[in-house]
């Protein structure tokens, strides 16, 4: 297993203070479900004391890669590294056909592709054949039905088709930014990236919108591929720096993670390397950008109870917290409550609910337990997979809440004055 560092692997004390911290864990209580088992798991493959097998393989994927143990870690072990390079290692020696890299490699990170599954899937859902087919499901496959329900609305039109490739702040001028639009965020939450937009507009900021940029390659990293993150990240560095842009605005904290890794993804590539570490330094995300910069406040605030779901890809991986829950709570003012647990994985991870889905729930159920205690009408978290899993919770609950993205909050507030 030569991808995966020894120095990483030896570089864990196997003190056990991840466990309490690690959802799988959690979930099953067995030590080789937790970061350190999956550690010495690793360690044992590459000094081929175990084979490749099935129940290794299973370990590699139950984990959520939600890397709250590199947060809680006192030897700093860069576990989602590793468990990242196991998965390379699986898909290297494990050849044939893979579903759920066929979706990745073949239709997410091709735009066109994605682009014509989604008006598909949208047509699915607004000519009344997705209620038929639930129903058909509900009766004969409670499993398919499940996974059918977490769909989320495919937006009526893609950001990156109405949004200028420049647009100019009404107001002053206090630089440039780049927006990335993204490949499932863009197909789901078009909105949330029009908002971004218009609150960067609103902030005195000349917004890129660049028309050729490409998926970020997050998914792919996380799911074992290596070499197509690489092409993608070459293809948004030219993409970008062609903007001019003074940062790059990301509202996905799974997106904004992976990019800010730009310059350790492409740290041996001669041609590549210095432009990718610059990058990389001006990679921000959305809130933690306009809290460091100063930000409009608006004269309403948030009127109804409200907590922040803290996304794991952003907490954990970016280290980015007091930035967003700071603006989520000026925002909402005495209506802030906390939210116990803000920091466990709502099962969403990427795809991980699609692909494992009673896992999730499980995790789902935990979350929205907390939501529920916490009396919260509305969640805000800068994630969408966390607002496709809340609020696909929020619907099997029949609750009256919302999930929303801190740029959808902000442009309600800006523009309408309440919320």
């Amino acid at each position: 297993m030569n991808e995966i560092s020894d120095d990483l692997l030896t570089q864990c004390m196997h003190c056990g203070l991840c466990l309490s911290v690690c959802p799988t864990y959690a979930l099953t209580g067995l030590e080789r479900s937790s970061p350190r088992g999956r550690i010495r798991l690793m360690r044992s493959v590459m000094e081929e004391k175990l084979p490749v097998s099935d129940a290794f393989v299973e370990e590699m994927n139950f984990c959520l890669d939600c890397q709250a143990c590199e947060t809680a870690c006192p030897a700093g072990v860069k576990y989602g590294e590793l468990v990242e390079s196991a998965r390379v290692f699986v898909d290297q020696k494990r050849k044939g056909f893979n579903l759920k890299q066929f979706i990745l490699r073949k239709i997410i990170v091709r735009k066109r592709t994605l682009r014509l599954v989604a008006r598909a899937a949208g047509f699915y859902q607004r000519s009344g054949i997705e209620g038929v087919v639930l129903g058909a499901l509900k009766l004969f496959s409670k499993r398919l039905y499940n996974r059918a329900k977490l769909l989320p609305r495919v937006s009526d039109e893609f950001a990156i088709d109405v949004l200028p490739e420049v647009a100019e702040p009404k107001d002053g001028l206090r630089g440039t930014v780049a927006v990335l639009t993204g490949c499932v965020m863009d197909v789901f939450y078009a909105d949330v990236n029009r908002d971004t937009v218009d609150v960067l507009l609103e902030n005195g900021w000349q917004v890129a919108v660049p028309h050729d940029q490409v998926c970020c390659g997050s998914l792919n990293a996380h799911n074992g591929d290596r070499e197509t993150p690489r092409a993608l990240a070459k293809k948004n560095i030219e993409v970008f720096e062609r903007s001019g842009a003074d940062y790059y605005v990301i509202n996905s904290a799974g997106c904004g993670a992976f990019m800010k890794q730009y310059g350790e993804v492409l740290a041996d590539d001669a041609e590549f390397a210095e432009r990718a570490k610059k990058f990389s330094a001006k990679v921000k995300d959305f809130s933690e950008f306009l809290y460091q910069t100063g930000y409009k406040k608006p004269e309403a605030h948030i009127c109804k109870s409200t907590v922040y779901h803290e996304a794991c890809h952003l907490v954990h991986a970016q280290k980015v917290s007091t930035e967003p829950k700071s603006i989520v709570r000026e925002l909402s003012g005495d209506q802030f409550h906390e939210l116990n647990e803000a920091t466990w994985c709502c099962g969403s991870a990427g795809i991980y609910n699609v692909v494992r889905y009673e896992d999730a729930s499980k995790l789902l159920d935990r979350k929205m337990k907390n939501i529920k205690d916490s009396g919260a009408e509305v969640v805000v978290t800068g994630n969408p997979g966390c607002m496709a899993q809340i609020g696909a919770g929020v619907k099997n609950e029949k609750l009256d809440i919302e999930a929303l993205h801190p740029a959808t909050v902000l442009n309600r507030l800006y523009k309408s004055g309440k919320l």
